[in-house]
């Protein structure tokens, strides 16, 4: 049953995707490893860090396409599952420290020696474990989003009114990790990474692993996101998104099905930040700003809502540009972001991938479908012969 749910969202395009990450789990292990520094193929640490931190941006758009091209959610909050996912997984790879830190507490993270702290918050036991470390990657997203959702959704909040919300609860969680009390270290946040899973973390080898599972994770959310919108839940969240008082009164639990989706999707934005602190080595609270959140709106726009792939196409293209334009031109840098987003709301609202289908069914000799005839007053004809009317 789990393999026929797989293979229920695999058309051609999720083909193409799945074609590319494969080839990218090949192709830069072998170009980092095995070919020659000196070789024009070559590709350095950094690079690889980099492409992996573009990979995990487009795991965040993925999740977030979910709610918002399939089921109209527009969350300005996505930040916030993906920066507490984060904090997850820094959290393990503090307590992996141990007396390697700066003051040699086999126990207390540095900054909480600086602070003066005597013992380990509760909350923090059991991130020793690295399996109690990735269970807690999806359950305080998940968590976090099935509360707020169940709320939110039963009280019927929608629209700009729900976006609001969201974004306030991601700058509610901003103001709450920059407290030295919160122990989550502060403005500061979590750093100085030593090892995961007894592997040393700036390793080449442990690099391009990161790099690998995260292109396994992207691959096996793609397969999700495509299985439930291929499914017959998916044609529901599809008509939640074109009119949602209709299927309530066909008698659809509306708030279930969003409530899921919307579960879902915090989940997976909960692994793109844990994966995504590893390879750049810190996480604080400034993943919670919502000009992060309003960022990954814009990747997904960018790149084509209610696409999936259209997301990380997005995520990716406009990472790239911005880790070029942000050293070329780092004032402008700002300017041009929306100065993007305002001309794909104006000139591309289908995004990327929508230009293309418009400028593919534009090529010449590529046939359309003939409209059926109609009457001058009556109903159309299926056909092509007029209808005896009644009076006639």
């Amino acid at each position: 049953m789990l393999l026929r749910f797989f293979l229920l969202g695999l058309d051609r395009k999720a083909g193409i995707v799945l074609t590319i990450l494969a080839l990218l789990a090949v192709a830069v292990p072998v170009m980092t490893l095995w070919v020659p520094a000196d070789s024009p193929f070559h590709l350095s640490i950094f690079t690889v860090s980099l492409l992996g931190k573009y990979l995990c941006f487009a795991l965040l758009a993925l999740a977030l396409d979910l709610v918002w091209g399939y089921c109209g959610i527009l969350s300005l909050g996505h930040a916030a599952f993906f920066a507490l996912g984060g904090y997850a997984m820094g959290m393990y790879l503090m307590r992996q420290i141990g007396p390697r830190g700066v003051y040699g507490n086999p126990e207390l993270p540095d900054f909480m020696v600086f602070l003066n702290w005597t013992e380990l918050p509760w909350y923090w036991l059991g991130f020793d474990q690295f399996w109690f470390a990735a269970l807690m990657v999806l359950l305080v997203p998940g968590l976090l989003a099935f509360a707020f959702g169940w709320f939110a959704f039963r009280s019927r909040v929608t629209g700009v009114y729900l976006s609001i919300i969201t974004q306030a609860l991601t700058f509610a969680l901003l103001l709450a990790f920059f407290r030295n009390d919160m122990g989550f270290g502060g403005n500061n946040g979590l750093t100085d990474f030593k090892d995961i899973l007894g592997y040393d973390i700036q390793a080449s080898t442990t690099r391009v692993a990161l790099f690998v599972a995260t292109v396994a994770a992207l691959a096996l959310s793609y397969m999700i996101a495509s299985g439930v919108i291929a499914s017959k839940l998916g044609k529901v969240l599809v008509a939640l998104r074109d009119a949602e008082s209709r299927v309530r009164f066909m008698g659809y639990d509306t708030e279930s099905y969003k409530l899921f989706a919307w579960t879902l999707s915090a989940c997976m934005a909960g692994v793109a930040g844990a994966l995504y602190v590893p390879q750049v080595g810190i996480i604080n609270p400034s993943e919670f700003a919502p000009a992060s959140s309003i960022e990954a709106v814009i990747w997904v726009a960018v790149g084509g809502r209610g696409t999936l792939a259209g997301a990380i196409l997005g995520a990716v293209l406009v990472n790239m540009g911005k880790s070029y334009f942000t050293g070329a031109l780092p004032e402008l840098w700002l300017f041009a972001l929306g100065g993007l987003f305002v001309a794909v709301t104006l000139f591309l609202p289908k995004g990327l991938l929508g230009l293309w289908g418009q400028l593919a069914a534009r090529m010449p000799g590529r046939k359309t479908a003939a409209l059926p005839p109609t009457l001058p007053n009556g109903p159309t004809l299926s056909n092509g012969h007029a209808a005896d009317q009644k009076g006639a």
